[in-house]
């Protein structure tokens, strides 16, 4: 005899006394409306609808367009103690696409919502007729829905990002290329409106020409609520977020564990949150990366996560740890349990994740952090730069800006790095931290203005998959990054199909300067610079070229506009060209970006054919 739990009225309460359990019922199974379609409904537009797919009333099914949210609210009836925990209540749907592929997705608890209990999110990507069965299984058994349908309309979203053919750079489920502008955003939310992230401030980075953000969530799981079950303010919050992003094409790198959370004194600062992680209830923090009872309640919280918010297109990135060596796991109970536990994590995702988004994680920034056995992990290669933390750097407070430019030590960080990932490692390639005040230039500076824009095309022009993550959108950082260098970027790189290939780097021969391109049979792109004196009348070659003409588009990097086109002609494998003396006039000086094609043809598609 066990006691049977059942919700009344959003509450979920125990029958009075000891009583047989009942097996599970599915009661009803009602669609969400899209936001658009309950405003018809409160104009009576639309029908009210009956009790749903499980035998009480036929259930009102509304047209869902390709890669938007399909949400289904369940009414049921099933035995448990913690409704968080699959072991004890599993609800999921089955949905059968127009192709006959079928989708196994999982169902959560969602006591955020008291009208909706139980929910179950879907994006589908498939136009036609779809089909699905919702099913609950607890101890005393498994019950199912009637089956049920609904038609899918086309979309004029592109879909979730992965991996181009190419293996270095990401695109969108219908192809079209997506390359990365963003910055780290942090929500810091801890209880009621208490958040960072804001519409109005995410309007302000898409003006900007941003198209993602890398943020890392409090905590699910807190001393509050014990191990496997989950805050639900923070939940809505996150629920908040997506839907922003998602209305504004904003893409999301989720940081599922910051450092801070495994860390009792490492690094001191801050950074030591373990003593309030409910985690220390079942092990120390040097052994939870080893330890199989954390291994079973990570998992739980992988689960909940994927349930509640991997329908999202918005959700770009599983960015799985951050900064793991600075965990007493890394430190004392060893690297190589800590590498087991990144294999498994990244391994169940990509498993269970229905929509098979790339994964990474990064160990810290310092120059000796190069971290290969990681980079082999995920699926995308994540590197940190923090320039202080040992990286080549003027020591003097009063460098030769001649011979010792701090300016150039920073962007040859990048470029160095950059091409590392690029050579040892055929995947993409990001930057997954740096910036903050970890520079030669303090934030506000000017110089640090020259930093975050050498970043930019030094990482670009030597193979990055997005811009450097910067850390971190704030009152520091703001006035220095969020201006229209950002824009000019974005256009750049906006006509630049990533998906083609293939894709080669290449280290330009500069007079006096440097640069660096990568080439494709279509287009080759690349960056030219110097700090000291300037790019005009500098001398650039660039090798491993088709013999033939070309036409060579100078892009004014500080100003986003191209020059007129530059004939020239590729001999013996390499094409020289001159950047003119235009620095008086055109205000073209330290850097200048370019694209090259073959002659006739243009440097971005016809309007009607861009994604």
């Amino acid at each position: 005899m066990k006691p049977s739990y059942i919700p009344v009225a959003g509450l979920l309460v125990a029958v009075a006394g000891l009583v047989q359990a009942a097996p599970p019922a599915i009661v009803s199974v009602r669609q969400s409306l899209p936001p658009e379609l309950a405003q018809q409904r409160r104009a009576g537009l639309l029908p009210a609808g009956g009790r749903g797919a499980a035998g009480r009333g036929a259930a009102v099914s509304y047209p869902v367009a390709c890669y938007e949210k399909l949400e289904l609210i369940v009414d049921l009836q099933a035995t448990f103690q913690n409704p968080y925990d699959p072991d004890q209540v599993d609800l999921w749907a089955e949905f059968t696409a127009p192709s006959g592929k079928v989708w196994k997705i999982w169902g959560f608890y969602n006591q955020s919502s008291t009208s909706a209990l139980w929910m179950i999110r879907f994006t589908p990507t498939e136009a036609g007729n779809w089909r699905y069965a919702v099913k609950v299984k607890d101890t005393e058994g498994t019950a199912e829905s009637q089956p049920a349908q609904f038609t899918v309309t086309g979309s004029k979203h592109p879909g979730f990002i992965g991996i181009a053919a190419n293996k270095r750079y990401l695109q969108f489920s219908d192809g079209s290329p997506f390359y990365g502008v963003g910055l780290w955003y942090n929500d810091s939310y801890e209880r009621s409106d208490s958040g960072a992230i804001t519409e109005e401030n995410l309007d302000g980075l898409k003006q900007h020409g941003v198209n993602f953000i890398s943020f890392f969530n409090t905590r699910l799981e807190t001393m509050g609520t014990g191990l496997g079950r989950y805050d639900q303010d923070r939940s809505r919050r996150l629920d908040e977020i997506f839907d922003w992003c998602e209305k504004r094409d904003i893409q999301i790198s989720w940081d599922i564990w910051f450092h801070s959370d495994f860390s009792q004194a490492v690094w001191g600062n801050g950074n030591t949150w373990y003593s309030a992680n409910p985690y220390k209830l079942v092990t120390t923090a040097d052994q939870y990366f080893a330890s199989e009872e954390a291994w079973k309640y990570t998992l739980k919280l992988y689960r909940y996560m994927v349930a509640r918010w991997g329908y999202s297109r918005a959700l770009a990135l599983w960015f799985v740890d951050d900064e793991i060596n600075g965990t007493e796991g890394w430190t004392k109970g060893g690297s190589e349990k800590a590498e087991e536990w990144c294999q498994k994590v990244n391994n169940w995702l990509k498993a269970n994740d229905p929509y098979d988004r790339p994964t990474t994680g990064t160990r810290s920034g310092a120059l000796t952090e190069w971290w290969p056995n990681g980079y082999n992990i995920y699926d995308i290669a994540a590197r940190e730069i923090y320039e202080t933390q040992g990286h080549p750097y003027p020591k003097a407070g009063k460098p030769d800006f001649i011979n010792d430019n701090p300016l150039r030590y920073s962007y040859m960080n990048y470029a160095t790095q950059t091409r590392n990932l690029w050579s040892g490692f055929d995947k993409p390639a990001i930057i997954g931290e740096t910036g903050a005040g970890s520079t030669y230039y303090a934030p506000g500076m000017p110089g640090y203005l020259s930093i975050y824009h050498n970043a930019l095309w030094a990482s670009l022009a030597n193979g990055l998959s997005m811009t450097p993550f910067w850390w971190s959108y704030g009152q520091s950082i703001n006035d220095t990054v969020l201006n229209r260098n950002l824009n000019y970027f974005a256009r750049f790189v906006g006509d630049i199909d990533f998906t083609k290939g293939p894709w080669k780097a290449a280290t330009l021969k500069v007079s006096t300067g440097d640069g660096w391109a990568v080439e494709s049979p279509a287009m080759t792109f690349g960056w030219v610079v110097n700090e000291a004196t300037g790019v005009g009348k500098e001398s650039v070659t660039i090798p491993g070229l088709e013999d033939g003409d070309y036409d060579v588009y100078l892009y004014r990097t500080w100003a986003g506009n191209y020059l007129s086109a530059i004939p020239a002609a590729s001999t013996g494998g390499a094409l020289t060209v001159s950047i003119p003396d235009l620095m008086n006039a055109q205000n073209l000086h330290e850097d200048v970006a370019f694209k090259l094609v073959k002659r006739g043809m243009p440097i971005a598609p016809p309007r009607s054919e861009r994604p």
